[in-house]
């Protein structure tokens, strides 16, 4: 008697930000494998190709390519331009089996770290036009994006590696972005953890709340003290 196929697995769709490759993901990719998932660990030209067309043109390409169409449910987990690119192809053509998505660090505000970095040409030079599109002018990508309408939570660091970007952010910030301008009107869950915005992605607590968020719909949130 011939056995039954092994029933297709969830996918989980990574996205790297702004100059990185998918190597900064490779913990998560590790881990998340490990939980049974089919993970498309992405690297894209996030320096060279303008961002409308790693939404409309690059992102819908290679999602077809790894046939993510056949599973159950397909998430993403996302960091910083990751999360926009994310957020514009969903704006425009959502998959029909989409799940839950978790982000980390993303400005979906815009990031005055930006505004201030595009002023500095080796930084222009090393991480390409899209670097413009991340502050808070009026050509920001943040400007052209709505709410979240799908399963969302959303994970912001606070520690600033960067003094000078620390500094120039303000409030409490991982180096590159707000706490504040992470946050997404119908988000589903937030978290703050006291990490780095790109460190953190290696972290094992973000890691392990990203497995809990795609299983649960939940990050997993301190206990309040109890008072004496």
């Amino acid at each position: 008697m011939t056995a039954a196929p092994a029933p297709e697995p969830a996918c989980v769709v990574l996205l790297h930000g702004i100059g990185m490759r998918a190597y900064v993901m490779k913990r998560l990719e590790t881990a998340l494998r490990a939980d049974g998932y089919r993970v498309v660990n992405l690297s894209y030209p996030s320096r060279r190709m303008p961002f409308e067309e790693l939404a409309g043109a690059y992102l819908p390409a290679q999602l077809a390519k790894h046939d993510t169409g056949r599973a159950p449910q397909l998430h993403f987990v996302t960091h910083s331009l990751g999360s926009l690119v994310l957020r514009k192809f969903l704006q425009d053509a959502r998959p029909a089996n989409l799940g839950r998505v978790v982000m980390i660090g993303p400005p979906n505000h815009g990031s005055t770290a930006a505004d201030v970095a595009k002023e500095n040409t080796l930084l222009r030079h090393f991480l390409g036009g899209n670097l413009l599109r991340l502050g808070t002018g009026d050509d920001a990508i943040a400007r052209t994006l709505g709410p979240a309408d799908f399963d969302l939570g959303i994970i912001a660091g606070t520690v600033p590696v960067n003094p000078v970007f620390g500094r120039v952010l303000g409030g409490r910030n991982d180096g590159a972005v707000t706490v504040e301008s992470a946050r997404l009107d119908g988000m589903h869950d937030f978290l703050v953890v006291p990490y780095s915005h790109t460190l953190m992605l290696w972290r094992t607590e973000v890691i392990d709340q990203t497995r809990t968020y795609l299983r649960d719909g939940r990050f997993t949130h301190p206990k309040p003290a109890t008072p004496p």
